[in-house]
């Protein structure tokens, strides 16, 4: 068998295939990169909750409140 040329090697489907993986794989990487941006941009405000554990028996403290 013979070895492929390089032009009959990129034939239009392949061209075409490793366009679209190419496309996918950075749209992929563009939401991730989204994603971290606004996770690191974003500051909850401070929500109520108990400060100490002797406040109530039910509900959830903060490990490190701060506020």
């Amino acid at each position: 068998m013979m070895a492929p040329t390089p032009d009959r090697f990129w034939t239009r489907g392949r061209l075409t295939g490793a366009t679209l993986a190419c496309v996918v794989i950075g749209l992929f990487a563009a939401a991730n990169i989204h994603l971290i941006r606004v996770s690191l941009a974003s500051q909850p405000d401070c929500v109520p909750h108990l400060k100490t554990a002797t406040e109530g028996v039910a509900g959830y403290r903060a490990a490190k409140p701060s506020c």
